[in-house]
C-alpha cells in the first residue's frame, strides 16, 4: 500500500533551494553512512566518534554559515538543515558541530581581531583546532550575569580565575572562549578571552556521571590564576550582549536539530508499529497507535515550517530574538515529548539502545535544559509579549 512520508506532509523539498535540498542530502548520507553504524555503541560506552572531526571539517559542517577563514558561509536554512540531520544520528555529534561553529568559532569572528581569526578560524573550520565556550558556570546557568569568574590585568597579561561548568567539548579543546567580569570595572564588564591549551592554571577535567548526551565530550574549565596575554581579549567583546548573542546564534541550529532526533524516533516508532503484531494483528493498525503517530507527525510538520520560515527571516536579517526562541522552545519541547512516546511505542524494547529513542529521550533532556532552559525562552517571548520583565 501507498504511505506518505513527513516529507510528504510538510512539503519541505518543495520549499528548498538546489543548493539547500543538496546540502540536506549530502548530511543525511554521511549520517547514514558513517554515524548510525556506531553512535548506539558510544553512546553505551560513553565516548565520542572523534575519527569524524577531520570527515566534518572536510564537508564544510564546522562553522559552516559563518563567511571567509576557510568557513562554507551557507545560509541559516543550510545549516539548520545539516544540523537536523546530524541530530537525526545523535544530540552529542550535533552539540560538537554547534559548539564549534555557532559559539567558539562565532564568538572569535564577531568579537576577535584580524590576527585572532586568522590564527584560529582556518584550522578550526578544517577540524585541526577544537573550540569550547565557557559562559555556564556552576552556580549561575540561566543567570549568567551573576558568573563568578574574573580577569584582573598584571602588567601586559591577564589573571583568570572561575570555573565553568556543562561545557562541551571542553575536555579535548584546543582553544577556549571563556567569558569573565573585569575586575577592576566598577560595572564588571564581561569580556571574552580566548585561552589556548597549555596555558598555566587552564584545567578541563570532564564531567562524570551523565546519563545524557553520553556520546560528548562534555567536561568543567577551570581557571586558576590562569596567566594569558593582553592580546588574547577578544576586542569588540563587551558587556554580557556579547556571549547573549553567540547563544542566539546557536539557538536557531539547535531548534532545526531537535527536530532530527525526532525525526529519527518517529521513523523508528513507525517501522515498529508495522511490523509489531499483537492480539494478531500490527499494532500500526490500532487507533490508539495511529492517534500517536499522527500527533507526532503533525508537531514534527509544524516544527519544521516554523523553522524554516524563522530560519529565510533569519537569512533576511529580519529576525528578532523572541522569534528563535519560540523556535528553539517549541522544537525542543514537542521533541522530548516524540521521543517519549516512541519510547513507549517500542514497548519493552524501548528501553533497549537496539532502538534510538531512548538514546534520544535522554540526550533531549539536556538540549530541553541548554541554551536556554524551557522557562527561560518562555519569559523572553513574555517579555516581548507584555513589556515586562520577569527575570
Amino acid at each position: 500500500m501507498d504511505t506518505l512520508t513527513l516529507d510528504d506532509l510538510s512539503g519541505l523539498p518543495g520549499l528548498l533551494t538546489e543548493e539547500e535540498a543538496l546540502i540536506r542530502a549530502t548530511a543525511r548520507a554521511f549520517v547514514a553512512e558513517q554515524v548510525l553504524p556506531q553512535i548506539a555503541d558510544h553512546f553505551e560506552r560513553k565516548t565520542f566518534p572523534d575519527e569524524l572531526v577531520p570527515e566534518l571539517g572536510a564537508l564544510g559542517y564546522l562553522g559552516a554559515n559563518l563567511t571567509g577563514y576557510g568557513c562554507a558561509g551557507v545560509n541559516m536554512v543550510s545549516y539548520g538543515l545539516m544540523l537536523q540531520e546530524i541530530e537525526y544520528g545523535d544530540s552529542g555529534l550535533r552539540s560538537f558541530v554547534s559548539v564549534q561553529g555557532s559559539l567558539a568559532m562565532y564568538a572569535i569572528h564577531r568579537f576577535g581581531s584580524e590576527e585572532q581569526k586568522q590564527a584560529h578560524l582556518p584550522p578550526m573550520a578544517r577540524g585541526q583546532q577544537i573550540g569550547c565556550f565557557g559562559l555556564t558556570e556552576p552556580d549561575h546557568g540561566s543567570d549568567p550575569g551573576g558568573m563568578r569568574t574574573f580577569a584582573r590585568t598584571r602588567g601586559n597579561t591577564f589573571v583568570l580565575n572561575g570555573t565553568k561548568a556543562w561545557i562541551t567539548n571542553s575536555p579535548v579543546a584546543d582553544v577556549a572562549v571563556v567569558w569573565a567580569k573585569l575586575d577592576e570595572d566598577s560595572h564588571k564588564a564581561v569580556r571574552g578571552f580566548i585561552v589556548e591549551r597549555g596555558s598555566k592554571g587552564f584545567e578541563t577535567p570532564p564531567m562524570k556521571s551523565k546519563m545524557s548526551m553520553r556520546a560528548s565530550h562534555t567536561g568543567e574549565i577551570v581557571l586558576s590564576d590562569c596567566v594569558v596575554p593582553k592580546e588574547s581579549m577578544l576586542p569588540l567583546s563587551n558587556g554580557l550582549g556579547s556571549p547573549l548573542a553567540c547563544l542566539n546564534q546557536a539557538r536557531m541550529g539547535i531548534a532545526w536539530g531537535a527536530i532530527g532526533a525526532a525525526k529519527a524516533c518517529f521513523e523508528s516508532a513507525l517501522a515498529y508499529a508495522r511490523t509489531r503484531t499483537q492480539f494478531g494483528k500490527p499494532i500500526g493498525s490500532k487507533q490508539l497507535i495511529q492517534d500517536q503517530l499522527v500527533e507526532m507527525a503533525l508537531e514534527i510538520t509544524k516544527a519544521d515550517l516554523m523553522n524554516l520560515h524563522i530560519s529565510r527571516l533569519k537569512d533576511a536579517g529580519k529576525v528578532t530574538p523572541q522569534q528563535v526562541s519560540m523556535c528553539k522552545k517549541n522544537s525542543v519541547a514537542q521533541a522530548l515529548r516524540i521521543a517519549r512516546m516512541a519510547r513507549a511505542i517500542h514497548g519493552a524494547n524501548g528501553i533497549s539502545l537496539e532502538y534510538c529513542p531512548v538514546r534520544h529521550m535522554l540526550n533531549l533532556e539536556s538540549v530541553y535544559t541548554y541554551e536556554g532552559t524551557n522557562e527561560v525562552h518562555s519569559l523572553i517571548i513574555g517579555q516581548g509579549l507584555t513589556g515586562f520583565s520577569a527575570f
